[in-house]
């Protein structure tokens, strides 16, 4: 009787290890795959996509870029949101702010750094942006770098709208383990979730607006 019991406790238990190995896979697969990676080695410019809450992450990552001379040209978009308090300023500085201080703390020269205006309040706005700033500039090529989990739906809302502009388009994602948890453990924390269950409602809503059009 005994031994029944252990057994049937041992089975229930494989069960559990079974389970849970099978979400942890689940939930590592479903963050990898919204990873994606097209590489420039040379691109007319580089566009930091807006995201105050990963806005250190992507713009190191695009200075160090720079320093490999993947291109002499970085692109800002702004949100026209604001950080936290300057004492230098004696203001509040606008997050595209920040991000050109520390370009040029990175060792980017001021005159190849650009900020593209207006405005812009979602990837969508900012792809449209710079379509129009493609075509009137004549890039022939610019490759985009923004954070790990944003990177499919930047690259394909990118390639939708500039796909009648003769430019190729690029995109370096961030790594992961910087300002965003990796695809391994990223349920662990609450920015995770924020991060990869919002990301696909995102992209649903673009595809499907995509397919309304």
């Amino acid at each position: 009787m005994a031994t029944r019991v252990f057994a049937g406790k041992y089975r229930w238990l494989a069960v559990a290890f079974l389970l849970l190995g099978f979400l942890w896979l689940f939930a590592w697969l479903g963050a990898r795959w919204l990873i994606v990676s097209a590489p420039l080695d040379q691109a007319d410019a580089i566009v930091i996509l807006s995201g105050s809450a990963t806005l250190r992450e992507r713009t190191n990552y695009a200075a160090q870029l720079y320093s490999q001379h993947r291109s002499q040209k970085i692109l800002l978009t702004t949100d026209n949101r604001q950080g936290g308090w300057s004492k230098a300023e004696q203001r509040n500085l606008y997050f595209h702010e920040i991000a050109m201080a520390n370009l040029k703390r990175l060792g980017v020269a001021e005159t190849d750094i650009e900020l593209v205006e207006p405005p812009v309040a979602s990837t969508w706005d900012e792809a449209a942006l710079m379509a129009e700033y493609c075509k009137t500039h004549h890039l022939r090529s610019l490759l985009i770098v923004t954070s790990s989990y944003h990177s499919r739906r930047a690259l394909w809302t990118f390639r939708t709208l500039l796909r009648n502009c003769a430019t190729e388009v690029g995109l370096d994602p961030v790594p992961t383990g910087i300002q965003t948890p990796s695809p391994a453990t990223w349920w662990l924390h609450i920015r995770g979730w924020e991060l990869i269950f919002v990301e696909y409602l995102k992209l649903i809503y673009y595809r499907l607006a995509v397919l309304k059009t």
